[in-house]
């Protein structure tokens, strides 16, 4: 019987494919994107057919059979293919690592009684094709416009949706994706939300508005048996829209017609472990790649967006007033904690405007970034604080587990009894996290009923979308969140947000600190005066003064962007920059340190600018000393033609430091 050769790309740190041998029939051969099940080593590996040929350069006696072919599920697209291949490329991975992660797990074990499963269950559930959305609600004429020029695109379009919180961004979505769907009888869309619990919300009203159309979630709450039958009804062009997180801009949509990403300024869409990919920038080159429109929406756009909308290479749509009838954006006012001294973390003013909200029966939120007891403890008499032993950290006190914690390694510790240094019992907690915020509060307003909502309090699975639902029925006067209910929550009796310590952001030594503390006091605040009552933002600080607070009092998103973009451009930072960070992990910093110095000099440069290596700022987790290294270029592709050099000459370094390469990152 002839064979043929089957070209495998397998989720390994190798950066190859490999060949395996087929029994190959006439009109019966193995197609490019279906899976293959394969012995590799000592285990047996599930991978991804990029190629079908009929000669190799592998000794016969070194070539192995495969041993399976997934013949009951349809071909990955080369469409498809070629994404997987430009990230691969793009972020300098093994195609490998990139294209097997993206499928569901029990796509890549080699057992087929899951997907067999999957396949027949799918078969039973209704195909229904109406796309007749079961209501429109009235759209003003900024809406109607943009949902028009959205529905009505063409090619590939990028569109930035820049619309004030409140503004009705979702009903423009909506009513788009009915003109989309309306038009094209197979046509899928793909709606990206930065964070899983943004995702029960919209999924509540694509469902409201769409019953006839079959509707997939893909994000890691799902279990293994759900994300499988959700990944093939998108495979299969049965679902017709697709609601996810980042990695659902790696699903297979054969029929793509559309892509929207909410919140697109949000640091979540970049992934920062393994493949560190930006879901919103290869949503876009996807959109490229298929000449279909995508849109960008958010209140405070990332400065990489609105650079690109300043310069025409995106279409700029605005939606400047709230789409609810009499609803303004809130009246944003500072506390000066300087004068209004604050007591259990909140000022007169703060309190003052909690009890008339209690009074009124409407709701208040109170924004603090910061989860725990309180971020360090301590001893007054010799200076001793919970420091991790294992990371350059503090531990951080949860009283009510009476725990310390770090976020960084998950050491737990019990809260010692005494000093460990000399023995003093009355150990002190020194700043606030949320739970020590919602202590004080239930001290000082023993009637109102008060949720605390932050990574703590909603481990279990389906706890975060109890508490926000109790919060949307009005069972909550006062609400405790971190950044988990700063965006896209529609709370309709919200009429005071509270902000507390926001200024730690303002001295940063990441130049993105203001452009995220900025998104985050616009996000956060509007949350309040949704649905048109009277309401108000108060931020506590001790920096009044500063111009940053000036523009958020003024809702004046285009001067604050405008201010940035220009200190980026002298100051040569992103926009204006293309960058790369090289990070390296060894038992001693001088280890890594000495592997960022051979890298820095493995490759001559041009066009290139290759920093000193430095510690990171977070310099050990977990035992771990950290060190990293910045390289910059103001070309892409000169920076790009740089890097495929310099990872081929950091593969043959030797060296047992573990080193990781990130392209266009986030934090430095």
């Amino acid at each position: 019987m002839a064979h043929c050769i089957l070209q495998i790309a397998l989720d390994t740190p190798l950066d190859s494919v490999f060949d395996y041998r087929w029994p190959c029939e006439p009109g019966a051969e193995p197609l490019v994107g279906q899976l293959a099940l394969v012995s590799f080593g000592r285990r047996e590996a599930v991978g991804l057919i990029v190629a079908v040929k009929h000669e190799t350069d592998v000794p016969a006696d070194k070539l192995k059979d495969a041993l399976a072919v997934r013949s009951q599920l349809a071909p990955l697209s080369e469409r498809w293919i070629r994404l997987a291949r430009f990230a691969a490329g793009y972020y300098h991975r093994p195609l490998g690592e990139v294209a097997l992660p993206g499928l569901p797990k029990n796509l890549r074990v080699p057992s087929t009684v899951a997907l067999d499963r999957a396949l027949k269950k799918l078969a039973r559930l209704d195909a229904a094709h109406d796309a007749a959305p079961a209501g429109m609600p009235a759209l003003n004429s900024a809406q109607r416009q943009a949902a028009d020029v959205i529905g009505g695109a063409q090619g590939f379009t990028p569109l930035l949706l820049y619309g004030v919180t409140g503004s009705g961004k979702t009903e423009v979505y909506l009513q788009a994706c009915a003109q989309v769907l309306a038009r094209d009888a197979d046509a899928q869309i793909l709606v990206l939300v930065p964070e899983i619990n943004l995702t029960p919300q919209l999924e509540a009203n694509i469902r409201a508005r769409f019953p006839g159309v079959m509707l997939a979630t893909l994000h890691s709450s799902l279990s293994e048996g759900e994300r499988m039958l959700h990944w093939l009804a998108a495979h299969q062009g049965r679902a017709r829209i697709v609601l996810g997180t980042r990695l659902a801009i790696l699903a297979s949509l054969p029929n793509l017609k559309l892509i929207v990403i909410d919140e697109e300024h949000d640091p979540s869409y970049k992934q920062q472990e393994g493949l560190r990919y930006s879901a919103r920038d290869l949503a876009v080159w996807r959109a490229h790649q298929l000449g279909i429109p995508i849109v960008l929406g958010s209140a405070t756009p990332s400065l990489e967006s609105w650079h690109h909308a300043q310069t025409g290479r995106y279409r700029k749509l605005e939606l400047r007033e709230r789409a609810v009838r009499d609803a303004v954006l809130p009246r944003v006012r500072l506390v000066d904690m300087e004068r209004d001294k604050p007591r259990e973390g909140l000022t007169a003013t703060l309190m003052q405007a909690l009890r008339q909200r209690l009074e009124r029966g409407e709701q208040s939120l109170l924004f603090l970034n910061r989860r725990g007891y309180a971020p360090v403890l301590c001893c007054d008499a010799c200076g001793w604080i919970s420091n991790c032993t294992r990371c350059t950290s503090f531990m951080v006190l949860h009283k009510p587990e009476r725990r310390l914690r770090c976020h960084h390694c998950s050491l737990e510790l019990r809260i010692p009894h005494a000093c460990p240094t000399c023995g003093n019992i009355d150990l002190q907690p020194l700043g606030r996290g949320t739970q020590r915020i919602e202590e004080g509060l239930q001290a000082l307003f023993p009637q109102a009923r008060i949720l605390r909502i932050d990574a703590d309090s909603t481990r279990l699975k389906g706890s975060a979308q109890a508490a926000f639902d109790s919060v949307h029925r009005g069972e909550v006067d006062i609400l405790i969140g971190t950044q988990m209910v700063a965006k896209g929550h529609d709370f309709k009796k919200l009429s005071l947000v509270g902000i507390l310590n926001p200024d730690t952001a303002l001295f940063s030594q990441d130049y993105r600190a203001s452009e995220r503390l900025f998104a985050q006091l616009m996000q956060v605040a509007g949350r309040a005066g949704r649905a048109g009552l009277e309401s108000e933002v108060l931020i506590q600080s001790r920096y009044c003064t500063h111009p940053l607070y000036g523009a958020v009092m003024r809702h004046d998103y285009d001067r604050f962007a405008g201010d940035l973009l220009e200190e980026r451009r002298q100051a040569a930072l992103p926009p204006y920059m293309y960058q790369a960070l090289l990070r390296a992990e060894a038992p001693e910093l001088a280890v890594a340190i000495a592997f960022l110095e051979a890298a820095r000099d493995s490759v001559a440069a041009d066009a290139i600018v290759i920093n000193d290596p430095i510690p990171m700022t977070m310099t050990r987790v977990h035992n771990v000393e950290r060190a990293q290294l910045l390289v910059e270029s103001g070309s892409r592709p000169a920076l790009q033609a740089f890097l495929v050099q310099w990872v081929d000459a950091l593969r043959a370094l030797k060296s047992r430091v573990r080193w990781s390469l990130e392209v266009d990152p986030l934090d430095i």
